[in-house]
C-alpha cells in the first residue's frame, strides 16, 4: 500500500512544501501513516497573505452563514468518524474508540460553535463610574495561527478554529 501524501492548501490550491515529514504509527513503528508537506518561510508568507486576502469575505459572510457552515463542518466530521479516528488513532498511538472519541468532540465543537454564533452576543458588566454602561464584547482578530498540543490534534485545532 502507498503512503499517503498530503500537501499544503494556499489560496484555493493544493501545494508541494519544501519538505515533507514522515508520521509514523508509535504503537507500530513500521506503519508509515502518511507524509506531510512542510511550507518553509516564503510558503508560510504566502499563506497568511492569502488569508489576509480572503478575510474581507469572511467578515461579510452573514451571522446565519457562518452558523450553517460550522454546521456543516461538524456534520461532515461526523459523517467520516471512522475513516478519521483510525487515522488518529495510527497516528497518535490511542486506542480506536479513544481516536474515533477524539474525532466526535472535534465534530460537536464546531457544531456547538456554529450554534453558539446565533446567541445574542455581549456582556453588561458593572461599573465603579454612576450612569456608564460597560459592554463586553468579542470579535474576530483576523488571521491568526494555531501551536497546537500534540496530544489532541483534532479536538484543539478544531476548538480554536470553530
Amino acid at each position: 500500500m502507498a503512503t499517503q501524501q498530503y500537501q499544503n492548501y494556499i489560496a484555493g490550491e493544493w501545494v508541494k512544501g519544501s519538505t515533507t515529514s514522515r508520521d509514523i504509527n508509535p504503537s507500530d513503528t513500521s506503519d508509515i501513516v502518511a507524509e506531510y508537506a512542510q511550507a518553509d518561510k516564503v510558503q508560510t508568507e504566502t499563506a497568511i497573505e492569502a488569508a489576509r486576502q480572503a478575510a474581507p469575505a469572511w467578515a461579510n459572510y452573514g451571522v446565519q452563514a457562518r452558523a450553517d457552515l460550522l454546521e456543516k463542518i461538524g456534520n461532515q466530521i461526523l459523517a467520516r468518524r471512522e475513516e478519521i479516528g483510525t487515522l488518529l488513532s495510527r497516528e497518535e498511538g490511542k486506542t480506536l474508540p479513544e481516536g474515533i472519541g477524539e474525532v466526535v468532540r472535534a465534530a460537536n465543537i464546531f457544531k456547538f460553535f456554529g450554534g453558539e454564533i446565533l446567541r445574542r452576543s455581549g456582556e453588561l458588566l458593572p461599573s465603579v463610574r454612576p450612569g456608564i454602561d460597560v459592554e463586553l464584547t468579542r470579535e474576530p482578530l483576523g488571521v491568526v495561527g494555531i501551536i497546537a498540543p500534540w496530544n489532541f490534534p483534532a479536538a484543539i485545532p478544531a476548538w480554536k478554529c470553530a
